[in-house]
């Protein structure tokens, strides 16, 4: 392979200014847009040697025969082009915005002679004002039907408000006592007017002097023993206070700002909006993007912001402050352009750090996560999908049958101790957990000796797959009794997966040839997870960024891992409660003491002795005694294959490491060198 392209422009031809460029094919479609403040330095990291590029970079780089670029006076005004040029082109390797459906919204027609109150989806409604976005359609109808109650402004159609206008005759709604509008005849235009001004009013900042206002009319209308007029602001009351109650309070009353929490891995994003206005979440927005090329978050978090808020539209204006997960490396154009977007009033880009903010961003994150996981899972929920995957799966590697069943290998250990490996089945493209397996490993030197270890247990157990025969036998009593065929093993797969790239899945051949095995495939993935290995090629297999198998080969890999960080979890709680043990004056209850109070075995480890000593019931000596015998780390484990059915459970708070696939710790559950890896 060449070390770069050989139409690549000179350095000295490209400037040094802030601009915008643009990748073309030979037929001149646009590939990619990106912004840069130095050019040169940007388009330099493209046109590096190409095996240091990531795979998806560089056959962008590739599929490109042309590069432009467009210098501007700043940062802002390049981050403005670039979105631009998104819209115009649309670039097939820019992020994608998966938006499945639109969001419901309550939107008041503000334009119109009688403003009507509505469901819609359209944000588009000249004059209108909205509020929203509502996860559910139900509960923009549950507000509107509370709000009226107190404010009962119009909700007909255009066509029944002319039509009772012209004749006189209240609309139907009117005369059922759903709208209240100057066509149910009961109020004239400007009276109703006033009423729509109020129902904003309350709606855009939740003010409960209203509700206090009412109070004191019901307390007066009872003394003067109106009771019918008191019930009915004792009715509106209520309704008012049950709007207040479903939009739950997070922080301060004057606090307005929008809150992103994103969820990521190597091809796409979830992200999960909180509008919070007054202090209350308003509205919950979520959507997913594809990633093409390998870009940061702080990228990522740039063009999901400017996604959002360029829409020109009021309802997109941005508030006073947007807070999301990571800042970008333009922050400060980011900003300006925010504030521009607001009418140059101002909006602060900010991330939580600490307090309210940060659990509310937490709640956001975990939103985002559960979205991402369900939207990597339901692309395999039917069998039409799975099918296709199976058959996409079997054309990429050249095998002779699509892998009905698969299997996936993972190691983890804990900084070369602890070594585990889990086992994970897929047939028909689900998983099959009650076939799923553990492997304790004793001794091992790396990474691929585990692996190799792992497949020749598993390969030296083929022979088992076949049904044993059933053998009569008489117990003492005289009786035959027959016993159950077992099977360790359905059938023998025929696909073997192995997290890592070439260096795993040599040694995963090396132990299916000592095996004598050639009928069965064997694919290794790699760091980036979308890049799978062949024993022996040079270069790995690229699946289509949005094609099933690349989705079902994913959610293979993350259970995989998920397995097999659950079970080294256990190992380590088992290990430290055994180690506990030992010491004299710590019994099973201070043990367990020990451990709910630090919550996780990592922190335990990391405690001092006086951090210790404040456990109930476990003095300076014994906490002394604690951190001695925890600072002695365990060289090897127990071998062992245990069956099981479901995974343990998670040890709560803790912070693991993983083998990675270059053999470093780095840290888990949340991510591992080969990216982040949800639960399945």
């Amino acid at each position: 392979m060449a070390d770069t392209v050989p139409w690549r422009p000179k350095a000295g031809e490209i400037p040094t200014d802030p601009g915008v460029y643009r990748w073309r094919d030979g037929n001149g479609r646009v590939l990619y847009v990106g912004k840069a403040k130095n050019l040169r330095a940007r388009l330099s990291n493209y046109f590096a040697p190409l095996p240091t590029l990531h795979e998806r970079t560089r056959r962008m780089v590739l599929t490109a025969k042309s590069v432009e670029w467009t210098t501007v006076g700043s940062e802002i005004e390049a981050l403005q082009l670039e979105y631009t040029w998104i819209k115009e082109f649309d670039p097939p390797f820019n992020v994608k915005f998966r938006d499945d459906k639109s969001y419901p919204y309550m939107a008041i027609t503000m334009a119109d002679e009688a403003p009507r109150v509505m469901v819609t989806r359209n944000r588009k409604i000249k004059g209108a004002k909205y509020f929203g976005p509502y996860p559910k359609i139900w509960a923009v109808h549950d507000t509107i039907d509370l709000m009226i109650k107190v404010f009962p402004i119009r909700t007909c159609s255009d066509s029944s408000y002319k039509r009772a206008m012209q004749t006189g005759k209240p609309c139907f709604p009117g005369q059922i006592g759903k709208c209240g509008g100057p066509c149910s005849q009961r109020v004239t235009i400007a009276e109703h007017r006033a009423l729509v001004e109020e129902f904003v009013r309350f709606m855009a900042s939740y003010d409960r002097r209203v509700i206090t206002e009412l109070r004191q009319r019901m307390g007066a209308s009872a003394d003067a023993m109106q009771y019918e007029q008191a019930a009915k602001y004792r009715d509106q009351v209520e309704a008012l206070e049950a709007v207040l109650e479903k939009s739950a309070v997070v922080l301060r009353d004057s606090v307005d700002l929008d809150l992103f929490g994103i969820a990521e891995d190597e091809l796409a994003a979830a992200v999960q909006l909180f509008s919070v206005r007054g202090g209350r979440i308003r509205g919950v927005r979520g959507w997913v993007v594809d990633k093409e090329l390998d870009i940061s978050t702080g990228d990522l978090v740039e063009q999901i912001v400017q996604g959002n808020y360029a829409d020109g539209t009021a309802e997109s204006e941005p508030p006073r402050e947007v807070v999301v997960p990571e800042l970008p490396d333009d922050a400060d154009a980011l900003q300006q352009w925010l504030s521009d977007r607001r009418g140059g009033r101002g909006t602060k880009l900010s991330t939580a750090q600490r307090g309210d903010r940060a659990g509310l961003a937490r709640t956001a994150s975990q939103n985002a996560q559960q979205a991402l996981m369900l939207y990597k899972t339901k692309r395999s929920a039917d069998y039409t999908t799975r099918a296709a995957a199976l058959a996409d799966i079997q054309e990429a590697l050249g095998m002779t049958e699509a892998p009905l069943r698969m299997e996936c290998y993972d190691i983890s250990h804990l900084q070369g101790t602890n070594v585990v490996a889990s086992m994970v089945v897929f047939e028909d493209g689900l998983p099959r957990k009650d076939q799923y397996r553990r492997y304790s490993i004793a001794e091992t030197r790396d990474d691929t000796d585990s692996m190799h270890q792992v497949l020749t247990r598993r390969l030296a157990r083929l022979d088992e797959d076949a049904e044993l025969p059933e053998q009569p036998d008489q117990n003492a009593d005289g009786v035959v009794a027959v016993e159950k065929p077992t099977k360790r093993f359905a059938y023998r797969p025929q696909l073997l997966i192995v997290d890592g790239g070439q260096p795993q899945v040599q040694a995963a051949k090396r132990a299916m040839d000592e095996a004598g095995v050639t009928d069965i495939a064997l694919v290794g993935i790699a760091k980036r997870l979308e890049e799978l290995w062949l024993p022996d090629d040079d270069f790995p297999v690229i699946l289509p960024r949005n094609s099933e198998a690349l989705f079902l080969i994913q959610r293979i890999r993350d259970e995989a891992h998920r397995f097999a960080i659950t079970h080294q979890r256990g190992r380590r709680k088992r290990d430290v409660r055994t180690q506990l043990s030992e010491i004299p004056g710590l019994g099973p209850s201070r043990v367990s003491a020990l451990l709910k109070h630090f919550g996780s075995v990592a922190r335990l480890r990391s405690a001092t002795a006086d951090e210790i000593a404040e456990v109930n019931g476990v003095g300076p000596a014994t906490a002394a005694a604690v951190v001695r015998k925890l600072t002695t780390v365990p060289t090897s484990t127990p071998t062992g294959e245990s069956p099981t059915s479901a995974p343990e459970p998670a040890e709560p708070g803790a912070q693991d490491t993983d083998a990675t696939r270059s053999g470093g710790p780095v840290q888990v559950p949340e991510t591992t060198a080969d990216g982040p890896h949800l639960p399945a």
